[in-house]
């Protein structure tokens, strides 16, 4: 088990030191005020507070006026949310890199996560896809933004993998924050559309290696697309 004290706060350890071994049900146990644990741990109130800002940004602890500190559930979300948007900031360009990350997340956990799928999965899937294909065929035709972030993390939904689920959320997050759910031409929604009942209908049919072969088409359409000149998502 790796040293707590590599981690870079004291609060940050006595929360990871307090969270081992801690089922879901314990998680709802309050966490000391920060005036008793300055006391156990001598460490500055105004340094904890600090700390606690530092734990709160990155989802570690749940924090409101009349329940006090608690323990959340991990994810790994709320930490690559931060980063990226922080990046994106800097450089609107990051994305690009961060969208082949989560296309190779998405190759690489395909198959299991397809095979994960339940029946009531399969039923959420179609459901959307007639969403999605309402709002094209539709008068006005609208982008089916919702149902596309919906769609693609709902393939994903099972797998047990807290880091793969922050980095599939994370950029449906960062998608959003440089607007690339507000234009696309009529032509190419439809033929991304296509791709995804494909992908849906081979899912269904239990054929896992077809809907990889029209995510990966799917994807191949995003790139062109993407590298093409004076053009937008």
């Amino acid at each position: 088990m790796m040293e707590l004290k590599r981690l870079e706060t004291e609060l940050l350890q006595y929360l990871a030191k307090h969270r081992q071994g801690l089922n879901g049900k314990a998680l709802s146990e309050a966490i000391p005020p920060l005036t008793e644990l300055s006391g156990a741990m001598d460490v500055s109130i105004g340094k904890l507070r600090e700390q606690l800002e530092v734990a709160r940004a990155l989802g570690f602890v749940d924090v409101r006026p009349r329940t006090g500190i608690r323990h959340a559930p991990y994810e790994f979300l709320p930490a690559v949310r931060l980063s990226l948007l922080y990046a994106l900031a800097i450089d609107p360009a990051y994305f690009d890199q961060f969208s082949l990350l989560r296309t190779h997340v998405e190759f690489g956990f395909w198959h299991e996560a397809a095979a994960l799928l339940t029946a009531d999965d399969h039923v959420l899937l179609q459901d959307l896809m007639r969403a999605a294909w309402a709002k094209l065929e539709g008068t006005p035709v609208q982008i089916p933004h919702a149902e596309h972030r919906q769609l693609h993390l709902a393939i994903f939904r099972r797998l047990d993998n807290a880091f793969v689920r922050g980095i599939l959320e994370a950029y449906w997050e960062a998608y959003e924050a440089i607007e690339l759910n507000r234009y696309a031409e009529y032509d190419y929604l439809t033929a991304v559309w296509r791709y995804h009942q494909k992908m849906v209908d081979a899912i269904c049919a239990g054929d896992f290696d077809a809907g990889y072969t029209a995510l990966v088409e799917h994807t191949r359409l995003l790139q062109v697309r993407s590298a093409a000149p004076n053009t937008s998502l």
